[in-house]
């Protein structure tokens, strides 16, 4: 009788052993939910499209020329869309192959979750560097900043307009640094990239958007060149 207690009770351990083992084996196999706030996410979308969509709708504001209307003129350029779409082609450039080529992953992630795991919502499917929003409104600064210093000193003699550098520098500006901020915060949990990531995505992103910026303005003159019609085509 003892025999037959003593082995149920063998055997029981051995159970027991052999099943925690396996929920062990099981939880390793399943790797760890990363828990990120959905609102700074939503916040730092919201910031670059302000930043993107001021500098884009911006007219190009300049000073007449005496041998015209003497004053300040605002003139909406269809040929702005060329920095608007070279800024969105290299974004898009920078979130898919250059991210992927880089293998930066996002806080709270490591190399092989972003290269193992299915998409499944955690945060962890893809790489966080370079960030593409921080290159994005940083980019549309830069832009904003090429144009309007082109057209202050090259077509207005060095005046200065309030306007202009309030929609093409002071509002991107403020936006660039709060999708910055956002991207990098921490709320309930991780932010959704890491503050090395942001600076690695809103430098380039800036001198890109400057070069763009300054290379359009100098050489489309804000004027339509036509008569007095404020959209040119």
């Amino acid at each position: 009788m003892k025999a037959k207690v003593v082995a149920a009770g063998l055997l029981t351990g051995a159970l027991c052993v052999f099943l925690n083992e396996d929920a062990a084996l099981a939880q390793a196999d399943v790797p760890p939910t990363v828990e990120r706030d959905p609102n700074w996410d939503a916040v730092s979308s919201i910031s670059m499209m302000i930043g993107v969509g001021s500098v884009a709708l911006m007219p190009r504001v300049y000073y007449s020329s005496p041998d015209a209307t003497v004053g300040w003129k605002a003139r909406w350029h269809v040929s702005s869309l060329v920095p608007t779409l070279g800024l969105t082609g290299l974004t898009l450039l920078v979130d898919g192959p250059i991210r992927n080529a880089i293998q930066s992953p996002k806080e709270g992630c490591t190399l092989d979750d972003t290269l193992q795991r299915p998409p499944d919502g955690d945060g962890c499917e893809s790489f966080g560097g370079p960030s593409t929003h921080a290159f994005a409104s940083w980019g549309a600064t830069g832009a904003g900043m090429g144009i309007f210093l082109v057209d202050m000193f090259e077509y207005s003699d060095g005046d200065f307009n309030v306007p202009s550098m309030l929609g093409n520098v002071a509002l991107p500006l403020t936006a660039s640094i709060m999708s910055s901020v956002s991207r990098s915060a921490d709320g309930r949990g991780i932010g959704p990239e890491g503050t090395g990531q942001v600076v690695a995505g809103a430098l380039p992103g800036f001198a890109v958007g400057m070069l763009l910026g300054v290379g359009y303005a100098m050489l489309q003159e804000p004027d339509c060149g036509y008569g007095g019609y404020i959209f040119c085509w």
